[in-house]
């Protein structure tokens, strides 16, 4: 199809900051036309898409007929003003709009895509009521920005994503302000550009709230000074607003995506509680084996085959033909589609949860030595009639490394399926595994840990890893979760522990699909830290974020088991 394109086109918004786009639009007529917001600049070879990525390939939407907008986000590359996550989103993103369906080569309906930050300005607009706007495409997104982003489900930091993403954005601005001559000084680009060539070197007593990554402070300091659910992030949660979206969503993520419970948790809200039968009946969810960068599927550990291999143009496309110009296609598209990995195959599904879930407790067992993998904690179906408890001591100055797992930086060994033998062999890794299988067992849909714990200390954190054990030996984890204790009954209410007291808590772990096949074995692993996935705690009960490893206590945590206290993983299983 012929086409104009038009870069670094100008747009003021309503106070008379101008955002910058580059713009590619049908040569002749109308059209529908596809909105990117991000600020990681449009020029960015990723943004362009195709195989391998978690972003429609460009031309292909523009060959599909469509107009395609791609705008720097207020105060970052090409467009003016300052930036601030998430705070002109939706101000920024309706100004756009309505530009969009004032243009000539515009038939007046428009629709979103992008991945990540990109995925959040979408539902910017659609939580708000924006005229134009007929459907969203949100990839690797969630609403929720505490839970589900800068801090976990379980009240802890995420570090490496926190320190990662917040000096990429501050030497971009450094870069900003050094080629317009506000500054000449490339000190603190310098210093910037240290942190993102070696995000992980987290690893020494400096409290994180003086860690060189704060750069020009503002709104990570902001993110520090609020480690509770508190009114901060409540008013950047839009998870409650989903219920009044009113277009379709295609939802897009990743097993291994550090935003896979928000992206599912937000298609259920729509799907459950969308404002209009069209939001209900015409969404969508695709999750496949990949992590929040690549759709290759491939990682050292563990390959998915070719089948795993991800590119989302033409789900794109046959979402939009359908929601922007009403073309039905020629076999309605699933409901959901999810890739199950073990038999390494897609399936499509009625609903999520798959409709045929049975909730199945997996007990915890041992003869008082779960530790490393070579110790005697099993899985097994009743719980045990023998009271016992597994402990090990927890270090905050040697804390548990992170091995595999939905996270960025997307280092290999560290994002993905890893084989746990870099770490299950540690004292302070508690592993119960269940019987060789004779039968493939199914699990799709969120795991949970229920368990009896207490500690030496007035708080801590609790890490559990679900672990598929293959006949090779590798142990490849599939989701896993943290709960800091003293957030067990509220995350915006802390409580701290009574030293020796038993408290059974739930540790939120993630949604995952895999067959443990005839010859597999189920594990889980259990710990208190996943260094640097997420902070350490120093065990005081204190002011983490500000608090140095010297400050540091040793915990010694135990996990009680039996009749008593039935400590149990709870896996969703499908029977078919």
């Amino acid at each position: 199809m012929k086409h104009i394109y038009e870069p670094n086109v100008a747009i003021s918004m309503r106070d008379g900051v101008t955002l910058v786009a580059d713009i590619w639009r049908p040569l002749e007529g109308t059209a529908p036309t596809l909105l990117l917001r991000l600020p990681y600049s449009k020029r960015m070879p990723f943004i362009y898409g195709g195989p391998g990525t978690s972003v429609p390939s460009l031309m292909a939407l523009v060959n599909a007929g469509y107009a395609v907008v791609l705008q720097d986000a207020r105060g970052t590359y090409g467009s003016e003003g300052e930036f601030e996550p998430k705070i002109n989103e939706i101000a920024d993103g309706q100004d756009t709009a309505a530009w969009i369906t004032r243009q000539g080569w515009s038939d007046g309906t428009i629709g979103m895509y992008g991945a990540s930050y990109s995925g959040m300005t979408q539902w910017a607009l659609a939580i708000k009521e924006t005229p134009g706007l007929k459907a969203i495409a949100p990839t690797m997104a969630a609403t929720d920005w505490y839970s589900e982003l800068w801090y976990s489900r379980g009240g802890a930091l995420s570090l490496s994503l926190d320190t990662l993403w917040n000096a990429m954005m501050y030497a971009s601005e450094e870069q900003r302000d050094l080629a317009s001559g506000k500054t000449t000084d490339p000190a603190a680009l310098m210093k910037l550009g240290g942190s993102l060539l070696n995000p992980l070197s987290l690893n020494d007593a400096t409290p994180i709230a003086d860690l060189p990554v704060i750069g020009k402070g503002r709104w990570f300091d902001d993110w520090l000074a609020h480690p509770d659910f508190d009114g901060y992030w409540a008013a950047q949660d839009w998870s409650p607003l989903v219920s009044s979206v009113e277009v379709p969503v295609l939802a897009t993520g990743g097993w291994y995506d550090l935003k896979i419970n928000g992206t599912v948790s937000d298609f259920v809200r729509v799907r459950t509680q969308g404002a209009s039968e069209t939001a209900r009946e015409d969404s969508r969810l695709i999750i496949g084996p990949w992590e929040h960068v690549s759709t290759t599927g491939q990682f050292a550990d563990r390959h998915f085959g070719i089948l795993g291999a991800g590119d989302v143009t033409e789900s794109h496309i046959a979402f939009f033909n359908q929601t922007l110009r009403g073309l039905a296609p020629e076999s309605p598209a699933p409901r959901v589609r999810i890739f199950v990995m073990g038999i390494d195959q897609w399936r499509d599904e009625q609903d999520w949860p798959l409709p045929d879930t049975s909730y199945t407790n997996y007990h915890l067992h041992s003869g008082g030595s779960a530790n490393t993998r070579h110790g005697d904690g099993t899985l097994q179906s009743a719980a045990s009639s023998m009271a016992g408890h597994d402990e090990f001591q927890y270090d905050p100055r040697d804390p548990l490394p992170t091995a595999g797992g939905a996270l960025l930086p997307s280092v290999p060994g560290l994002v993905g399926p890893v084989d746990q033998k870099v770490v299950d062999g540690r004292s302070d890794v508690l592993c119960y595994t269940g019987p060789v299988l004779e039968e493939p067992i199914e699990v799709t849909g969120h795991v949970e840990l229920k368990v009896f714990v207490s500690s030496s200390a007035v708080d801590t954190d609790i890490t559990a890893k679900l672990v598929d054990v293959f006949p090779d030996g590798r142990a490849i984890n599939l989701c896993d979760g943290i709960l800091r204790l003293r957030y067990r009954n509220d995350l915006s209410n802390p409580a701290p522990l009574t030293p020796g007291e038993v408290y059974e808590v739930t540790v939120p772990m993630a949604v995952t699909s895999n067959v443990f096949l005839p010859g597999h074995r189920i594990r889980l692993d259990i710990s208190s830290s996943n260094f640097p996935r997420y902070d350490r705690n120093t065990n005081t009960g204190g002011f983490i974020a500000q608090e140095s490893l010297d400050q540091a206590i040793v915990a010694t945590n135990r996990i009680m088991h039996g009749s008593e206290h039935p400590s149990r993983l709870v896996l969703p299983v499908i029977n078919r």
